[in-house]
């Protein structure tokens, strides 16, 4: 780590110059906000979902806003782990010189995973994977991996057989024991844990009498999920000693500090970058004087520090 760099942080026997993240599905994978940011600003990219085929995705409209935030059911579209290798991984390796990569892995049933994982391991662009545990196993009628002990243990293990780079999991926050779930990733062979994803919901167009969104049901994000977030972030945090990300309602610099406090060593950024793609590169600049004016040296010194009421 470098003198007077107080955001760099290893994760995972990984550096990062600082701990913030795009997360999951706000970037696709780069290309697109090429023009609008700096990708390289950032300590990593989360690429869209990977799976083995392509995935038309959810009928439109797949977002929808409302007062507490967004809800979306893309449907985990993406053009499956031949194209991601040809076509997009490249493009990353040849344009992001410090920040990491990222990729997110999706599958139908507990064997995909480690099959993505292998096709996409001989890119060199790629510093991690993060396992969505949250997508429904459809073996197991649509139960969420993470939902189901004997399936998350054959998805990570069989992932963690397919590479030696880190792997993250990203859970539910609709998990009964977020901790419990934790620790059986990890003793699978995880590396790292990300909390939270989105929280199932229903937003109805009254005026139509009809859901909003052409899937009907979606995942809920935006600012409310970030209570949610960060104490599921304080629920790993003491149940694992591994990385964590921490992802829900981040907009501002106090919400990565509060993430940052509850455990998280890096913090992704969602919503808030879609609707202004620079806020992730704000909220790095609002950190590093957050450490100045604090006197705070090392950011990663705070991980964990939460001081939880006796």
């Amino acid at each position: 780590m470098s003198a007077g760099r107080p955001l760099e942080i290893e994760v995972a026997g990984l550096d990062f110059q600082n701990p913030i993240l795009l997360a999951a599905g706000t970037a696709a994978y780069g290309r697109e906000l090429d023009d609008v940011m700096s990708l390289d600003a950032l300590g990593g990219i989360v690429t869209k979902a990977v799976s083995l085929e392509p995935r038309s995705g959810a009928p439109s409209p797949r977002v929808a806003d409302f007062d507490g935030g967004m809800i979306n059911a893309v449907g985990l579209a993406n053009p499956g782990v031949d194209a991601v290798s040809r076509d997009h991984l490249p493009w990353l390796e040849r344009h992001l010189q410090v920040a990491r990569v990222l990729v997110n892995v999706i599958g139908r049933v507990p064997e995909d995973f480690g099959e993505v994982v292998a096709a996409l391991d001989a890119s060199a662009g790629i510093s991690a994977y993060e396992l969505n545990v949250s997508c429904p196993n459809t073996r197991a009628g649509g139960l969420e991996f993470g939902a189901d002990p004997v399936a998350l243990a054959i998805v990570v293990s069989r992932a963690r057989a397919a590479t030696k780079r880190p792997l993250f999991v990203k859970l539910s926050p609709t998990l009964t024991d977020v901790g419990e779930t934790a620790r059986r990733a990890v003793d699978a062979g995880a590396d790292g844990i990300t909390v939270i994803n989105t929280i199932p919901g229903l937003v109805i167009d009254t005026k139509h009498r009809r859901p909003a969104l052409g899937f009907g049901t979606g995942g809920v994000s935006g600012a409310g999920l970030r209570p949610i977030g960060v104490l599921a972030t304080w629920k790993v945090r003491n149940a694992v000693r591994v990385p964590i990300i921490g992802a829900g309602g981040v907009a501002t610099a106090d919400d990565a500090l509060q993430y940052i406090l509850a455990g998280a060593s890096l913090v992704a950024v969602g919503t808030a970058a879609l609707a202004n793609p620079r806020t992730p590169e704000r909220i790095v600049r609002e950190l590093n004087r957050w450490c100045e004016g604090h006197g705070v040296s090392r950011l990663s010194e705070l991980v964990g520090a939460l001081n939880w009421p006796s």
